[in-house]
């Protein structure tokens, strides 16, 4: 069984990085370049995301939730405000917005189709306390 943050590396963080790649190259014209200089990848790379290439698992886009974290990482991103070590947090934060709305199971079942969804509470605390209780008594 692959755990949660396997499957957000292989699915869930390149579509955010398609998603922040796509807003700064077309709404703040940055060349794939600096994109790529700023997201820590290579020029191919934010080229795939930019073209639909890599990236396209999940549609960020319309999930509306993540779109404020989203929107404060293109802005530190631009005005250099944001560090390694913040723009890892912010990650996490929209990765966890994504797996409390339940939007990871799905990849997860893709990824281990053995993988129950419906039964599985890691992503969901509230249902992991209510679990947890049930176990107990």
């Amino acid at each position: 069984m692959l755990l949660p943050c396997e499957v957000a590396v292989r699915s869930l963080v390149p579509a955010l990085r398609s998603a922040i790649a796509r807003e700064l190259t077309q709404s703040y014209g940055l060349k794939q370049k600096d994109v790529a200089r700023l997201l820590g990848v290579t020029q191919t790379a934010v080229s795939k995301y930019t073209r639909h290439v890599r990236g396209i698992v999940l549609k960020i886009e319309d999930v509306e939730e993540i779109q404020p974290t989203l929107k404060e990482i293109v802005v530190s991103l631009v005005d250099g405000h944001i560090s390694k070590y913040e723009l890892v947090v912010k990650f996490c934060a929209a990765c966890e917005i994504i797996r409390r709305k339940g939007l990871m199971c799905e990849l997860c079942r893709l990824s281990d189709p053995s993988i129950q969804v419906q039964q599985c509470f890691v992503c969901h605390p509230d249902t992991c306390v209510q679990q947890a209780s049930k176990s107990e008594g």
